[in-house]
């Protein structure tokens, strides 16, 4: 009786889930609703290329497939009590910087960029993965500030921990790099600091744009902007995609078209029409009024996903959730922005929507994440695991320790 009795102790200590109570069934059924219509429409994409293209039925396979591993990881993940995750995120963090950078050096090379790894025949985009790793580990420096205990040095490696994944991928793939200063920022703004140090620093990223205008984007990169700010001026080539995108938009009108064909289709001439662009297919079908609600859709999973990370019972929950919910409402704003012309291309796809098994298998990372925190609840009087699992810092004392920086309290 004594070891029940001593087993029951320590659950109540290390907190508890509960996934009938507390599973976010909600948040779930819309996120396996936009995977259902991404993979529908694929299928519809799928039969305006022709045998030799790179779009094959394999690939439509492959999708499957990420998407169930996805749904596992996902509910394997929501298992777990995320303040679990400190102490691997940060292992995860290296061994992705590693490949990352590996990438970069010797990847394959597509639409002039090293983004892609091929390992035993399977194409693997490393900068993906990095997105959940590099924001897992940042919410543990961003907790210690919100809680008054970081020190300097905590300062120190919270800007190098972000600096070095935007320095290897901003010349290769500009908008993932945007996904980690969005991410950053929002988590930033939470974060407890006081707002002179917030504008600040945001002051010296928006310095420093000339200087990588100038000295780190490749041209392709300098001209999708400039096309972006002048759509004629370069329409056969870096504006191509966008015209031919935004002429298949239009013609969904307001109720969609339903074509016998789908090669007759305009987006059936529109490259990338399975990956980043998409929503230009699905919006000629659908029209205007399906767009309406696929768009509400996708908001109700965010604002879900806020809320979420509003009830988190830490800190370190909220700054994870927060950073997730926003790389994938940069990742939805950013695909049909640039489908649409509103916003440069920057080759962002649209989460669980868009082909790519990488993209697919990180937004279900990033749900897992986040159900873990909804699910997660603790037994009133405690207060961390700290003292349960050797080598995982103390999540939610408020006791700043000697030397610790005075800056994160805001006027």
């Amino acid at each position: 009786m004594s070891g029940v009795s001593d087993r029951k102790n320590t659950s109540s200590r290390l907190g508890r889930i509960s996934s009938v109570k507390q599973f976010d069934a909600l948040l779930f059924a819309a996120v396996l609703a936009l995977t259902a219509v991404g993979y529908f429409f694929l299928y519809q994409v799928r039969q305006t290329y022709s045998a030799g293209d790179k779009f094959t039925d394999a690939s439509m396979n492959t999708q499957l497939i990420s998407i169930m591993i996805g749904i596992i990881a996902a509910l394997f993940l929501t298992s777990i009590n995320y303040r679990y995750y400190q102490l691997p995120s940060y292992v995860a963090y290296i061994g992705s910087m590693i490949i990352l950078l590996i990438t970069t050096l010797f990847g394959a090379e597509y639409w002039d960029s090293n983004r892609w790894i091929i390992i035993m025949g399977v194409t693997f985009q490393p900068s993906e993965l990095m997105k959940i790793t590099f924001i897992v580990v940042i919410s543990s420096f961003f907790d210690r500030i919100a809680q008054k205990r970081a020190t300097k040095l905590d300062y120190l490696k919270l800007i190098f921990y972000t600096a070095l994944p935007v320095a290897l991928v901003i010349q290769e793939d500009t908008g993932t790099a945007i996904a980690f200063a969005i991410a950053f920022t929002v988590m930033l703004f939470i974060s407890g600091l006081k707002y002179r140090y917030i504008f600040g620093m945001l002051g010296v990223g928006l310095a420093s744009l000339p200087l990588l205008w100038t000295y780190v984007l490749r041209d392709w990169q300098r001209m999708r902007v400039v096309v972006f700010l002048n759509p004629e001026l370069d329409t056969s080539n870096h504006g191509y995609q966008s015209n031919l995108s935004r002429s298949a938009i239009g013609a969904g009108e307001l109720f969609g078209r339903q074509l016998e064909d789908p090669s007759l289709a305009r987006y059936s001439i529109v490259p990338e029409r399975h990956g980043d662009f998409i929503f230009s297919a699905i919006a000629e079908n659908i029209g205007f009024i399906g767009c309406v609600l696929l768009i509400s859709l996708y908001v109700f999973v965010l604002l879900r996903c806020f809320y979420i990370a509003s009830k988190a019972i830490d800190k370190y929950g909220e700054f994870m959730v927060a950073g997730l919910t926003a790389m994938m409402m940069y990742h939805f704003i950013e695909n049909i922005g640039m489908c649409i012309g509103l916003l440069p291309i920057t080759g962002i796809p649209l989460p669980f929507i868009s082909h790519g098994g990488t993209a697919m298998i990180t937004n279900y990372l990033a749900i897992g994440i986040i159900l873990s925190v909804s699910v997660t609840r603790d037994i009133p009087g405690v207060t961390s695991i700290a003292n349960e699992t050797p080598g995982v810092a103390a999540i939610d004392s408020t006791a700043a320790p000697t030397g610790a920086s005075s800056i994160n309290t805001r006027p």
